[in-house]
């Protein structure tokens, strides 16, 4: 009895799971009634949805239902362009991030309230963090919205660091405005970038009174607009309101001339010249309207001053 005790303690016996658990759960060890194999495929089923909700929200493997809050288009491409699209990349994939550590802020593409607000978050950070470094904002923008573009103006008045400000390609419209409106002496382009300044465009429709105030509201952003370059260009008023009547398209080197900005990387030297043509290019609208109808020498043309005639070779008749 003895030796027998002793076996038994030696090989304890483990009861099954389903001895001690409820009733009304399934027992685990039921194993008649459901496949070995089961849990064991359970198992790989878990893992890769553990491995699918490690991806991104976007890229959803195959056979995975995706994210019910998963967004109809990809995150990068409703973000702007200047905010990383995934936060928790490392920093090799985030330059902007990268850049924004440098205190450069980027402002590409056309200016919307949803870019507006992300320059404007920038900005205030960066001269909270720092208010005696410049805060440089590279411009690539072919214009916008003028309520988006005055918010992003407010800012950089609004900051105690001086906002230097880069052309980079085209700076037109509302992006010419952010240009010019810089820290004076720290404006700079590209020696091939282009930059335009115009009007303020829009339209209206409804009844006549909702098109007056309509119209009054456009004559108003004009008139403020030309107010705040006149300031930053030093033109007078008449000279910003007449070049700006049509689409004004200026060099670097016309733009630094202009007021716009105060220097070009890499000097003028890099600045590509027209040279070998005494005909000068236009620089008001009525010089646009007159352009092409003077020869190299400044007189008119002969060909201006009467229409004309059309030419006819006689007919040859036979004798």
């Amino acid at each position: 009895m003895a030796s027998a005790s002793a076996c038994t303690a030696r090989t304890p016996v483990v009861p099954c799971r389903a001895a001690w658990q409820p009733s009304s759960r399934r027992s685990r060890c039921d194993f008649g009634s459901r496949p070995a194999s089961r849990p064991r495929q359970r198992a790989s089923r878990s893992s890769s949805l553990l491995v699918s909700a490690s991806q991104p929200l976007m890229t959803p493997r195959c056979g995975v239902v995706p994210h019910p809050l998963s967004l109809p288009v990809p995150i990068a491409e409703i973000l702007p362009p200047h905010l990383p699209a995934c936060r928790t990349q490392d920093m090799a994939g985030d330059p902007f991030g990268l850049l924004l550590r440098q205190r450069i802020i980027f402002l590409g593409g056309e200016v919307t309230d949803f870019a507006a607000d992300a320059i404007v978050s920038q900005l205030l950070l960066l001269d909270a963090q720092d208010a005696t470094r410049d805060i440089k904002l590279f411009i690539n923008s072919p214009g916008g919205s003028v309520t988006a573009g005055m918010g992003i103006y407010d800012a950089m008045q609004l900051c105690r660091a001086d906002i230097q400000t880069y052309c980079f390609g085209l700076a037109a419209s509302m992006g010419a405005f952010l240009l010019c409106t810089g820290a004076k002496g720290k404006r700079y382009s590209m020696p091939n970038a282009r930059i335009m300044i115009h009007q303020p465009l829009g339209g209206a429709s409804g009844q006549a009174v909702d098109i007056e105030i309509q119209a009054k509201e456009i004559m108003y952003h004009k008139a403020n607009l030309n107010r705040i370059m006149s300031d930053a260009t030093g033109q007078p008023i008449e000279t910003i309101e007449e070049d700006t009547d049509r689409d004004r398209y200026m060099s670097p080197l016309e733009a630094k001339n202009y007021g716009l900005i105060d220097h070009i990387v890499g000097g003028e030297e890099a600045v590509f010249k027209i040279v070998g043509n005494t005909k000068n290019f236009p620089k008001t609208r009525r010089e646009y309207i007159a352009w092409g109808d003077e020869d190299n020498d400044g007189s008119r043309s002969e060909r201006f001053l009467r229409p004309a005639e059309p030419y006819t070779q006689p007919v040859k008749t036979k004798e």
